[in-house]
């Protein structure tokens, strides 16, 4: 199914928001762990204003071995109402570099029931270049009201994905570079195998913005990226990636182009590269 909603707002229209206040901005930085500074002493440095921190790390399932695991509905909603967040505010979430975790914030607000989440075009490097005010330090906002109910379409499970691969009925995208996908290099999560699930395709998550800038590319430029990888986008797909971060700027460009029904795989490599995994392909596409 298609629609034309745009899940992205622009630099101007948040500026001219800043002061509504049912308009919740959340910064959702990601980085890979040991990659220092960390997001949230990067947040502390400099935010929009207002922004809090949505720390995809923390606001996750507990205890489990997998990386950032979505929680249960009643975490999820507990989390967001403590950053000041409520059920009938408008949410933009943004990146401060490059398209990585702010989209993985947007598919989880919608996956828990909340329609009314944008990702900002471009993020903090596109505001700051066109030098907008940011502020630092901590921001302690007054405890929201929020009410979560996940969806269990948005996400698939390993099982899910092994059923797939006989089945085919989905189409299974990865966001991960090439050299990670074809299993020329080591992968990046340790202790993980190379390669890629067999079927899948392969987008890179870099190709779909601009580097410059930080905004999405243009549609006709998208389009071309999915077709060019095989990809048919009037077939159901399921996005991946390293730990279901990266896949969800796959499935936000997606959404800019008018596909809905997708699914994310929210283990990805992290967990079906594990060495006691499902099977495992490598080289290009086939």
């Amino acid at each position: 199914m298609t629609t034309t909603d745009d899940p992205l707002v622009s630099t101007d229209w948040l500026a001219a928001h800043l002061d509504d206040g049912k308009v919740r901005i959340i910064d959702a930085s990601y980085k890979m762990p040991g990659v220092t500074p960390l997001p949230a002493e990067d947040y502390l440095a400099a935010h929009i204003p207002g922004a809090v921190f949505f720390d995809v790390n923390t606001i996750a399932a507990p205890g489990d071995p997998r990386p950032h695991m979505f929680p249960d509905a009643g975490q999820f909603a507990r989390d967001v109402a403590a950053l000041g967040i409520s059920s009938d505010d408008t949410v933009v979430a943004y990146d401060s570099g490059g398209w990585v975790a702010a989209p993985r914030a947007w598919w989880m607000f919608l996956s828990f029931g909340h329609p009314n989440v944008k990702v900002l075009d471009g993020g903090l490097l596109k505001w700051r270049a066109e030098g907008r005010p940011v502020q630092s330090g901590p921001v302690t906002p007054k405890p929201g009201q929020f009410q979560a109910k996940l969806d269990p379409n948005f996400i698939r499970s390993q099982q899910q994905v092994v059923g797939n691969l006989e089945t085919k009925q989905e189409q299974l995208v990865d966001a991960r570079p090439r050299p990670r996908f074809e299993g020329a290099v080591a992968e990046a999560w340790p202790g993980r195998r190379s390669g890629h699930i067999p079927g899948s395709r392969n987008v890179p998550y870099a190709d779909l913005f601009d580097p410059r800038t930080g905004a999405m590319k243009p549609l006709d430029e998208l389009r071309k990226a999915f077709t060019g990888a095989g990809v048919d986008t009037a077939k159901p797909i399921v996005t991946t990636c390293g730990s279901g971060v990266s896949a969800l700027v796959l499935t936000l460009a997606l959404y800019c182009l008018g596909v809905r029904g997708m699914g994310l795989y929210d283990g990805s490599w992290a967990e079906w590269g594990l060495p006691d995994g499902p099977p495992v392909a490598t080289g290009p596409a086939t």
